[in-house]
């Protein structure tokens, strides 16, 4: 376990299991209908970050064995996180389902970022053509950020009426 990405994994473990709760109580109509700049709905966003954590463990996973610096897809360019979201059409996924696949992803990825091995994380991926290579450790300190700032969508989301 790397010290520096304890604290992420503590808040990620500690938001999942605050969030759960909120998210199987809420009703039909909050989770469909109300939509963020995006025009996302929370089921939407939900199915965002199941899409970026199983993204962003395939990336570390890749980070660590595959040729540096990484070729590998970047799922969020050019409007490709919606395609995902359309694609798996997660607005008609069923909620109880989706909230334990999303609780799920998260503690996978904590799972697996707590057992980076150290030695590769200056190991680099390259997010497209004209994008600058960002390094594993970069990726996992980003990772939360991302976290934090679709939970506040849906906060927001959820207090809006």
């Amino acid at each position: 376990m790397i010290r520096e990405f304890e604290p992420l994994c503590l808040e990620i473990t500690e938001s999942v299991g605050i969030w759960v709760p909120k998210l199987s109580e809420l009703s039909a109509d909050i989770i469909t209908g109300r939509r963020n700049i995006q025009n996302r709905t929370i089921k939407q966003i939900l199915g965002h970050m199941v899409d970026s954590a199983s993204n962003n463990t395939h990336r570390i996973v890749h980070l660590q064995y595959r040729e540096n610096p990484l070729v590998f897809p970047n799922y969020a360019t050019e409007g490709n996180n919606d395609r995902w979201i359309a694609i798996q059409n997660y607005q008609e996924e069923d909620w109880k389902n989706l909230v334990q696949l999303w609780k799920y992803a998260h503690l996978h990825i904590v799972h697996v970022i707590r057992n980076v091995n150290h030695e590769k994380l200056k190991n680099e991926w390259i997010p497209g053509p004209s994008a600058k290579n960002i390094s594993l450790r970069a990726i996992i300190l980003d990772f939360p950020v991302h976290f934090r700032l679709h939970l506040s969508e849906m906060d927001e989301l959820i207090r809006k009426y």
